[in-house]
């Protein structure tokens, strides 16, 4: 009995740990999705994400060291799906930064996450949750008293990159049990520097190769990728993975706060309204049902 208080502390400063850990992460992935916005008109959005994907893949592999012994066909499939995903899904959630608050194009980005843990969860309060956060997104959107229309390709960009982020957790589950470690990740970012090379190499030509672009480059791969990956994981072996999702939810608040910050990017009281429905439904649906993964999210914007 005399040992009981001191596990209950443990256990409250772990927890404690874990929390501020994915705070960390959060913040650190929105501010170098700021950073990147500072490439843009040097290289535009596609150069920034291919100098992104291609750095976080070099680092990655030198970290991890992949091995590609014992690939099979299947295997194979895995990676090239979870390359293809998460290639895919940063190329266009940094199309729809370039064209929204940064705040905005995250919470609808997160209409992804909040749907596959709608549908897993078969549970008929999931409509209510999905309902709830449409009704934020239209507001995002523009349909409402007192809003502005946003770009609709930028609306369309992050819509696209909610579907691809459903996509990306199923297969990093999958990686995650057809992979020792994170060499599933590794691999999948190669294959999603490869995806982006082109589009980001006619987007951005020889100022990719400028030292100063090069920097950034680095920077903004170390503090969306490798950095914040390192703190969720070290977040999830002290947290419960529906605690995890339910902090994750709360990234919109964090990239609003980072574009107001650094990009000096204001938001109207409709769009506030409208974040606060998205992560009011998502924080609900993890409530409501299982998490959809257990590995950390990944850092998309």
């Amino acid at each position: 009995m005399v040992g009981t208080p001191h596990r209950s502390g443990s256990a409250r400063d772990s927890t404690a740990q874990g929390v501020l850990l994915v705070v960390a992460a959060t913040f650190v992935t929105q501010t170098g999705a700021a950073i990147a916005v500072s490439l843009f008109d040097e290289i535009g959005a596609l150069g920034a994400v291919f100098l992104r994907l291609a750095m976080a893949a070099v680092v990655l592999c030198a970290v991890v060291r992949p091995s590609l012994r014992g690939m099979t066909c299947v295997t194979l499939g895995v990676v090239l799906a979870f390359g293809v995903s998460l290639g895919g899904m940063n190329m266009l959630i940094y199309q729809a930064v370039a064209r929204l608050p940064l705040g905005v194009a995250v919470t609808i980005e997160l209409l992804g996450p909040l749907v596959l843990s709608v549908v897993l969860s078969r549970r008929l309060t999931g409509v209510l949750w999905a309902g709830i956060a449409l009704a934020g997104v239209l507001l995002l959107s523009g349909v409402g008293p007192g809003t502005e229309i946003p770009d609709p390709a930028g609306v369309l960009f992050a819509l696209g990159a909610a579907s691809l982020w459903v996509l990306y957790i199923l297969m990093s589950r999958q990686a995650g049990r057809s992979f020792p470690g994170v060499q599933g990740l590794a691999l999948a970012m190669v294959v999603g520097a490869v995806l982006a090379a082109p589009f980001g190499i006619a987007s951005g030509g020889a100022a990719l190769l400028q030292p100063r672009v090069l920097l950034i480059g680095l920077a903004v791969a170390l503090m969306s990728s490798a950095l914040p990956y390192a703190l969720e994981l070290a977040a999830l072996r002290r947290l419960a993975a529906e605690t995890f999702s339910i902090l994750v939810s709360m990234a919109p608040a964090a990239a609003a706060l980072v574009g107001w910050l650094i990009l000096g990017q204001e938001l109207g009281t409709a769009e506030l309204a409208g974040m606060a429905l998205v992560i009011l439904a998502s924080v609900a649906a993890v409530r409501a049902g299982r998490a959809p993964s257990k590995g950390p999210t990944p850092p998309t914007a």
